[in-house]
């Protein structure tokens, strides 16, 4: 399987990762502590995003969600900033690291019959999300944070031996995905 794993790290690179790794199923600890955060609303999407708390389910369900999977990849974007308001590569580095993990969870998607994604962030598909007066406009793309699902993204790193933090100045955008490797044979496919 080790093979299998280095085909999607290459895949993953290929997609313009900066990093990516193996991630540790066993770090996915959904903290009530993570969600408390959100609830303090700093990003401005609490209880106004469909991929976002409370819309996006309790921890129990995400906990039990992922137990369906028994692989998961993490994938990075790492930017060096000029320094700690250096806002235009902030913003250009989130917007390139979306960007390319929609395009790798579309790819996967068209290989593999389930996977979730969770990405860095609150979806942002929609300039304005549907959330509560309409369904959400695109269900099958709509991508939760890995933090709306209450994981410690840093912890997250730490547990899956994946670095989180690259050095002064540097600035590192985390998302992830789990699958299920029955078929094995379906990696050959994307490469």
């Amino acid at each position: 399987m080790k093979k299998e794993i280095k085909t999607l790290m290459k895949h993953a690179e290929d997609f313009g990762f900066t990093h990516s790794g193996e991630l540790n199923l066993d770090s996915l600890v959904f903290m009530p502590e993570v969600r408390q955060m959100c609830n303090s609303d700093l990003c401005k999407s609490y209880n106004k995003n469909w991929m976002c708390p409370p819309a996006i389910g309790t921890l129990e369900n995400a906990a039990l969600r992922v137990k369906n999977y028994n692989f998961g990849m993490i994938v990075q974007t790492t930017a060096l900033m000029e320094d700690e308001f250096d806002y235009d590569t902030i913003h250009n580095t989130e917007i390139k690291h979306k960007n390319n993990f929609m395009k790798l969870v579309d790819n996967l998607k068209s290989k593999y019959s389930d996977i979730l994604p969770m990405s860095a962030g609150t979806c942002s598909i929609c300039n304005e999300c549907s959330y509560p007066d309409e369904p959400c406009r695109f269900p099958n793309k709509a991508i939760g944070s890995m933090e709306s699902y209450g994981l410690w993204v840093s912890k997250v790193c730490e547990l899956s031996n994946i670095p989180y933090y690259y050095g002064k100045n540097t600035l590192t955008f985390t998302s992830c995905y789990l699958l299920n490797l029955h078929n094995i044979d379906i990696l050959d496919k994307i490469t």
